[in-house]
């Protein structure tokens, strides 16, 4: 015994449709647009009224605009409420781009500062003992001992023994190369004696990143010592899709939530579009500067980033999950008149939260399947496949399978 594919298509359709009686995709019962009636095994067996087929199935119906449209299928409208289909209207007007990304809390590099000697020495008292450790501007970081240092402090006094002005003039400038502030070169003057250990102050508030010494060890002007981080203020890196690149610009608005704060907001503005591209990700990084008086930003910190850039007007728009995007094409399920559905090909374009914008395929006004478009879809895509099969009511023979 042999069956014709062609023969089983109309029962993977109703099969498909996970309803119970084929008829249930053109239960209109207004016979006025029905063409002809088959025999769900045979489409060969057609008959002008409805009956029995040979093997005792109800005849299916063939209605004029099944047939004449491939990709439109017909449900009944007592169906229709049963799969939850919802319906929204293509509307025309203005879609937000929004940029929607991830970034991570980084250190105003303009509020950075970083220890280096002007000489060598050994570090005999380190006040900085980790590192994280909040620091005020005008402390004492840690005491060193310089030979160079003392050497100078004596040829300074020394100068200031004798009536040489320019002597003095060039010790003193000698102390400010070599790291003395003008206080303790002031102090060296009153006293007249010269200190062996020199105190190191910080130039700013901040907290101590990157403690790269110890207690006791030699340094050179090449270590660096520390790092001062001031939290008062702080950077937000961000990376954008490369298909969105021509989207952010220099003072939008943005808003940033940490999973941490829920409920928290914090507002600020793009700063900064770096020029190039990452040629690993494919993203182009922006950067947006937060003020942080309480520190709760804190670096290294992933975020989730909105950026608002700006509106593009007049546009058609859908709401996003009635797109039903496959590798090669893009379409939605357009909802006709009489519990009639269409698969429609379209060309979408930019997804701005909930919405997407639509480029050609749809009209102002139509109707879009937003629920249960992807069982209608399947629907309509087996109804035009056994149309092109079956259109001259035979199937090549190399379609024939054997039992």
């Amino acid at each position: 015994m042999k069956l014709r594919i062609s023969a089983l298509l109309p029962v993977i359709l109703v099969a498909a449709s996970g309803l119970t009686a084929a008829p249930a995709f053109c239960a209109d019962k207004d016979e006025a647009g029905i063409l002809y009636w088959v025999a769900p095994m045979d489409p060969n067996y057609r008959r002008d009224k409805a009956g029995k087929s040979p093997m005792g199935m109800d005849l299916v119906p063939v209605y004029a605009d099944a047939a004449g449209d491939a990709g439109t299928v017909r449900i009944d409208p007592r169906m229709v409420q049963n799969l939850g289909v919802r319906t929204a209207r293509v509307e025309r007007g203005k879609l937000w781009r929004q940029i929607n990304t991830v970034g991570y809390v980084a250190f105003d590099e303009r509020k950075l500062s970083h220890v280096h000697l002007r000489t060598d020495g050994w570090i005999e008292k380190l006040n900085v003992k980790s590192d994280g450790e909040q620091i005020r501007k005008g402390d004492v970081l840690f005491e060193l001992y310089s030979r160079e240092l003392v050497n100078a402090q004596e040829e300074y006094i020394q100068a200031l023994r004798g009536s040489n002005d320019y002597l003095k003039r060039a010790s003193r400038e000698r102390l400010e190369a070599l790291g003395m502030s003008s206080a303790q070169i002031r102090q060296v003057a009153r006293e007249r004696r010269a200190s062996q250990r020199v105190r190191v102050l910080a130039s700013q508030d901040g907290v101590v990143d990157g403690l790269n010494v110890r207690e006791g060890m030699y340094v050179k002007p090449a270590t660096e010592v520390l790092t001062l981080a001031d939290l008062s203020s702080v950077w937000l890196l961000v990376d954008v899709f490369e298909r969105q690149s021509d989207w952010v610009a220099v003072g939008q608005p943005a808003e940033v939530r940490l999973g941490y704060l829920p409920g928290r907001v914090w507002e600020g503005e793009v700063e900064f579009i770096y020029p190039t591209i990452d040629p690993k990700t494919r993203t182009l990084q922006a950067r947006l500067r937060f003020d942080n008086p309480d520190e709760a930003l804190k670096p290294d910190m992933y975020a989730r980033v909105r950026i608002y850039a700006g509106p593009k007007q007049d546009i058609l728009s859908i709401p996003r999950e009635a797109l039903i995007k496959t590798d090669k094409t893009q379409r939605v399920i357009v909802a006709l008149q009489e519990g009639r559905f269409r698969a429609q090909e379209v060309i979408a374009g930019m997804e701005s939260g909930d919405f997407v914008e639509i480029i050609s395929g749809l009209n102002e006004g139509d109707k879009v399947v937003t629920s249960g478009q992807f069982l209608i879809d399947s629907e309509a895509s087996l109804r035009a496949s056994f149309n092109r099969m079956g259109s001259d009511g035979t199937s090549d023979d190399s379609a024939e399978t054997a039992e």
